[in-house]
């Protein structure tokens, strides 16, 4: 069996959106997932930042426009919260793209579908 790349970590945060899949059910937007999963990490006391702002780097300059993480856990793993049908290719490039801009290795891409939680490792 191969490492995973911040096991214990990743561990605690499928526990969180376990926890709030399991209070809150489907059918909610993903500000609401996201205020939820804030509170779990506050609780749990799971350091992270919401929303936290990159800048991309082309060439010789910094273009004018950002990109915000929904969350950084532990000041290494992004956390991308999505309300779709199905994971799809762009969430995942889009996953992929935040890792490369912010030099991190894992992200966790989190589906609030409508009928279970669907949660994928990407990692870089």
């Amino acid at each position: 069996m191969t490492n995973l790349i911040y096991k214990d970590e990743s561990f605690a945060i499928v526990g969180v959106l376990f926890e709030v899949y399991n209070n809150l059910g489907s059918g909610f937007s993903e500000i609401v997932y996201k205020d939820a999963i804030e509170y779990e990490f506050k609780t749990k006391n799971i350091p992270f930042e919401r929303e936290k702002e990159y800048s991309v780097a082309y060439k010789d300059t910094i273009l004018s426009h950002k990109f915000y993480a929904d969350f950084i856990v532990n000041d290494k793993i992004i956390l991308e919260i999505k309300c779709a049908e199905n994971i799809h290719d762009k969430h995942i490039a889009q996953c992929i793209n935040y890792l490369k801009v912010s030099k991190n290795k894992l992200a966790i891409l989190a589906n609030f579908q409508k009928n279970y939680l669907q949660h994928k490792r990407i990692v870089l």
